[in-house]
């Protein structure tokens, strides 16, 4: 992870998020010590849990109408393997 001093990170703000993008997340130090950290936004949701899940997904899932379905009358046929 690289390290930023604050006042660099201001200056060059635009190649911190680039390099967010591309390398991961950035520290940006204030007055000698940890501040924050500079990270994409995909890679915040999914540390924090803010991804759905796949279970989360099916169980919310818009229901339609009841599936209605007729078995022919016809006979079985014989099945000769």
């Amino acid at each position: 992870m690289h390290t930023w001093q604050l006042q660099e990170a201001k200056s060059r703000f635009s190649e911190l998020v680039d390099l967010a993008l591309k390398e991961g997340p950035q520290l940006v130090t204030r007055r000698g010590e940890e501040a924050v950290v500079i990270m994409a936004a995909n890679d915040y949701r999914g540390l924090s849990g803010q991804t759905p899940r796949l279970m989360d997904c099916l169980l919310n899932a818009p229901r339609g109408e009841p599936l209605v379905l007729d078995r022919s009358k016809e006979a079985i046929r014989d099945l000769v393997l």
